[in-house]
């Protein structure tokens, strides 16, 4: 993997002498030979990007604003006297916060140092510096760090936000390093970042060279540092691992943790966290060694992970898979800094519209050109597209899919037939969600955390993230006999993942298909979706076909997490008012109140309810009359009130072998409360049908206008696009081409 002559190792240049602070490593010596370094700043920004950059303050426009708004921000901290605490508080706590501004304020400093060569901005780097050379050397292990964790940190809870530290404060001091006397740069090398550098590599190995978003944080921060203090050693460490044998290292990690269509695999919101090391590391190599190619590597990945980022988002969002914050969007400073850099490299005007809808001008010199060409209105809008991303660094385990259509407002279907994503993913093979005029409308809960919550365990994930978010009941796809799937056995998920059967998009009809055999010891499950629209009656509608095959009686349960108010079902219910109990003990069942039941008659069951998007959504679902509708509420058994009040409904087959799960979700209506109007709240289904003929599916939805909207699809893996499928429907010959036709039926 990496043959390539400009990955191929450098030879390492002298050892050099020990550092009295018992390093005992001969790389961590200072190398008195220098390879990098020779020219500050040399890392993210260069020595050409400052003189543009000192130009281009003193005329109006977006980077002058950006650059006044910084300075008046670090001129105020300025005025705050120095403050580098004893590290004592977890994620969210006084000394973890503080630790955080500080290496914020440094590299702001450190760049407006640059721009306006004021010595003010320089010596509170510098004294912030000493400040931490004083007393890194003192600190022992966090005291809030994780019993038995691998990746204790000394400033932080763990090393992955030591590393983080790192990243930044190298670039801080790469940025006033001409100001500062050998002396000063001596101490403040030897007591602070050389330390900081071994405690993050050779004194932690496993996740140094861990192929994971932690290593990739520290294999980041320690080759950057590599280049301000003239050891390239430590670069090439920093690219293949501590014995340099390209089994961990930067370039294993861009190998590895990303599929070859730039998707990552523990989902978009940690894609979004490791996207920072990613760029940064990767410009700083671009920087100091050109000749390496690095956003070439492995076919431009860095680039592909940075738009594959962006189109794994809605509404600005980021769709909340695994474990995620919700609240994570495109407007976060990782993708700030991606979508900045990758401008830089390629002058990609839809990435400008992204830009735009940042609004955050980055102090540099890539920073510079997205300021100048969104002043000269050159952004073209960005191209949001029906995707099979494909999972597994080969492509090959599975794929996110996103489907995506425009009428009558914004419409995005994610389908997860994805791998497992490691200690983050989730138990939710075959999942799905649905988005519609901006908002969340078929849900999934993302990660039971409270980000920097002291008083929520510290900030951390909470046990609920493993009793409740982990679940597959919490999710929206088949739960067996109320297990979740692999059992909870995260060693056997991340062994096994779903093989995407097809993905096909065209104007009116996005359609994907996958299965996976090994989520239940002898249950197949295989699932197709799609979204389709019918531009001439204005119809919309997400189709959903589940199918279970299994060599023993099963209970199954389909849950639906929705986003809005209950409104109306078509069949009666029976409700628990005057006490609730949970649904089950276990595997996530335990947390759902069970709010009421119902028993649709054979034949089509609807359940409706109102988002606050304005707009009604009803699911119609074909029922064969032995089956139950469950609808809960979320927080049961939460003593610490630690889970959001949710509500969804489980669609219950008991008994049976094998089921075919047939719904249709259907967008329809108005609620508008300001003006006092009310239209179309009752769904305009009123028949659904699914059956086969040969290789083709048929899905017939019978609207209340006399009209039929028919999905006819071809379930074989391999379609040609020129393939002539024929059927007949209600005494009629149909005909279409290639995978999937929406056909409109009037009498």
């Amino acid at each position: 993997m990496f043959g390539n002559s400009i990955f191929k190792e450098r030879k390492s240049l002298a050892a050099g002498v020990a550092l009295a602070a018992g390093v005992s490593a001969a790389v961590f010596a200072v190398n008195p030979l220098a390879a990098f370094g020779a020219n500050h700043p040399n890392l993210v920004i260069s020595a050409a990007d400052v003189d543009a950059m000192q130009g281009a303050v003193e005329q109006p426009g977006r980077f002058r604003t950006a650059f006044l708004r910084t300075q008046s921000a670090v001129d105020r901290a300025l005025d705050a006297p120095i403050a580098v605490p004893v590290p004592a508080d977890a994620g969210g706590g006084y000394t973890h916060e503080q630790h955080k501004k500080n290496y914020q304020l440094m590299y702001n400093a450190g760049v407006l140092y640059q721009v306006t060569e004021d010595a003010k901005y320089a010596e509170r780097v510098r004294d912030m510096l000493l400040a931490y050379a004083d007393m890194y050397s003192t600190l022992p292990l966090h005291p809030k760090r994780r019993p038995g964790a691998e990746n204790p940190g000394k400033l932080f809870w763990q090393s992955l936000n030591e590393a983080v530290w790192l990243v930044y404060t190298i670039q801080a001091y790469d940025l006033i390093r001409p100001s500062l006397t050998d002396a000063e740069a001596q101490k403040i090398e030897q007591g602070a970042l050389r330390p900081v550098a071994k405690f993050l590599s050779v004194d932690s190995p496993k996740t140094f060279n861990k192929v994971h978003n932690h290593g990739t944080w520290l294999t980041a921060g320690v080759g950057m540092a590599g280049y301000v203090l003239d050891e390239p050693e430590w670069v090439e460490q920093a690219l293949l691992d501590l014995d340099k044998s390209g089994k961990g290292g930067f370039l294993r990690q861009l190998s590895t943790l990303f599929s070859p269509d730039g998707y990552y695999n523990e989902g978009p919101y940690y894609q979004r966290y490791a996207l920072m090391p990613f760029v940064t590391f990767a410009k700083a190599i671009e920087n100091n060694e050109p000749e390496r190619g690095i956003f070439d590597y492995r076919d431009g990945i860095v680039m592909k992970a940075i738009d594959t980022t962006i189109q794994l988002s809605y509404n600005n969002l980021f769709f909340p898979i695994n474990d995620a914050i919700k609240s994570k969007g495109i407007d976060t400073s990782e993708l700030v800094l991606g979508v900045t850099i990758a401008y830089g490299e390629s002058g990609n005007p839809q990435l400008l519209d992204i830009a735009a809808k940042q609004n955050q001008i980055l102090l540099s010199g890539d920073g510079l050109k997205v300021a100048q060409a969104l002043d000269a209105g050159k952004q073209q809008p960005y191209e949001f597209k029906s995707f099979a991303f494909r999972d597994g660094k080969d492509g090959d385990e599975g794929a996110l899919v996103v489907l995506r259509q425009q009428i009558d407002g914004d419409q995005a279907l994610l389908f997860k037939p994805a791998a497992q994503g490691m200690g983050h993913g989730h138990f939710d093979k075959l999942t799905w969600q649905f988005y519609d005029r901006g908002e969340e409308i078929v849900t999934d809960y993302g990660a039971a955390r409270f980000l920097n919550v002291e008083a929520k365990n510290g900030g951390r994930y909470l046990e609920e993230n493993e009793t409740w978010a982990k679940q597959t009941v919490a999710h929206n796809t088949l739960v067996v006999d109320e297990t979740s799937h692999f059992d909870n056995n995260l060693k056997v998920a991340n062994q096994n993942h779903p093989s995407l059967l097809f993905f096909h998009a065209d104007d009116q009809v996005k359609i994907s298909a996958a299965e996976i055999n090994s989520a239940y010891p002898g249950v197949s499950l295989k699932r197709t979706l799609a979204l389709v629209n019918n531009p001439e009656s204005g119809n919309s509608f997400a189709i959903d076909v589940f199918d279970v095959e299994s060599t023993k009686k099963h209970q199954l349960d389909l849950p639906l997490h929705y986003n809005g108010q209950l409104v109306d079902t078509s069949f009666k219910l029976q409700g628990f008012t005057d006490s609730l109990k949970a649904l089950g003990t276990n595997n996530g069942f335990q947390h759902l109140w069970l709010k009421a039941r119902g028993k649709p008659e054979s034949g089509l069951a609807q359940v409706t309810w109102l988002n606050d998007n304005g707009r009604f959504y009803t699911q119609s679902s074909l029922v064969d009359g032995e089956t139950e509708l469950l609808f809960t509420e979320l927080g049961a058994n939460d003593p610490n009130f630690n889970l959001r009040s949710e509500k969804g409904f489980i669609t219950r087959r008991d008994g049976v072998k094998t089921h075919t799960f047939v719904s249709v979700l259907e967008p329809h209506g108005e609620y508008n409360p300001s003006r006092e109007f009310t239209l179309e709240a009752e769904s305009q289904v009123q028949a659904l049908q699914h059956r086969q003929a040969g290789d083709l599916e048929l899905i017939a939805i019978g609207m209340k206008d006399g009209a039929t909207q028919l999905l006819a699809y071809n379930r074989s893996s391999n379609v040609p696009e020129d393939l002539e499928n024929i059927f007949e429907y209600d005494g009629r010959q149909y005909q279409f081409s290639g995978r999937a036709k929406l056909f409109q039926i009037t009498n």
